[in-house]
């Protein structure tokens, strides 16, 4: 059976997670540092938290971190983003004098928002030039759906989103059906890649119609109301032993360290 490693944190999602590996009989230590046991190295681990966190532990451990390229959203063909989205720098960033959204590729290293213009972004004395960012058109999103997918299937979904607000609340049983009929478009298009274990947000534009919000890596990604049981079927997908990695998985590991 897998080890599911959480990091010191304890959030609901974590704890959902932690219930769902003991129903499946997984070993579920929470760390209390960054330091991996030695005892799990070489051993089919799976791990769920913080970006950083799991990228350091994921090192030691000698596991593959899979996830979506920097440029998988700006590549999407233009009917399943509905919107211009383009991968580049903070430093070209600053120079945009025109509304847009600014979205740094790493994690939450500042805030992801609509910017009146790049004036309003952080200087260089805080995040270097090269600091890689994605610039979309900006939208106004009327729901907002996430998705933890396995080999190109639903796992599991959830509504998180209502006009921008986190929502609790389930989604209408049209705007379910609506939300899975455009992502099955997406999963059995094969022109469009997709990582063997990812989480894929989509919403509904105002006045434009079903786009993809973004890719997630499923080892940081918050479950919201999605099946925890089904969600490790996706974790174990995405965190791979670097000796057992096949060359589908390889053009999904992401260097981060």
């Amino acid at each position: 059976m897998p080890t599911l490693i959480l990091s010191p944190r304890y959030t609901p999602d974590s704890t959902q997670l932690w219930q769902a590996a003991l129903r499946a009989n997984w070993s579920t230590p929470r760390l209390q540092s960054h330091r991996a046991p030695d005892e799990l190295k070489g051993q089919e681990v799976v791990l769920y938290g913080e970006g950083l966190f799991v990228t350091i532990i994921a090192e030691q451990l000698e596991i593959a971190l899979l996830e979506s390229p920097l440029d998988w959203l700006p590549n999407l063909p233009l009917p399943y983003r509905l919107r211009e989205i383009n991968l580049s720098t903070l430093k070209y960033a600053r120079s945009i004098t025109h509304p847009a959204f600014i979205k740094p590729t790493a994690d939450k290293t500042f805030d992801a928002k609509v910017y009146a213009n790049g004036a309003e972004l952080p200087s260089a004395e805080f995040f270097d030039d090269d600091t890689p960012v994605l610039i979309a058109e900006p939208v106004e999103w009327e729901l907002e759906f996430r998705f933890f997918i396995s080999d190109r299937k639903v796992q599991t979904f959830s509504l998180y989103s209502r006009h921008g607000e986190v929502v609790t609340d389930n989604a209408s049983d049209s705007e379910s059906d609506e939300a899975l009929h455009f992502i099955e478009q997406i999963l059995t298009d094969e022109t469009v890649p997709i990582a063997p274990g990812i989480v894929l947000d989509i919403g509904k534009i105002v006045n434009r119609g079903w786009a993809v919000v973004e890719s997630n890596p499923a080892w940081a990604s918050g479950i919201y109301a999605c099946n925890p049981d089904k969600v490790l079927k996706v974790l174990a997908k995405s965190c791979i032993q670097q000796s057992h990695l096949s060359e589908t998985d390889l053009k999904w590991v992401i260097q981060r360290i």
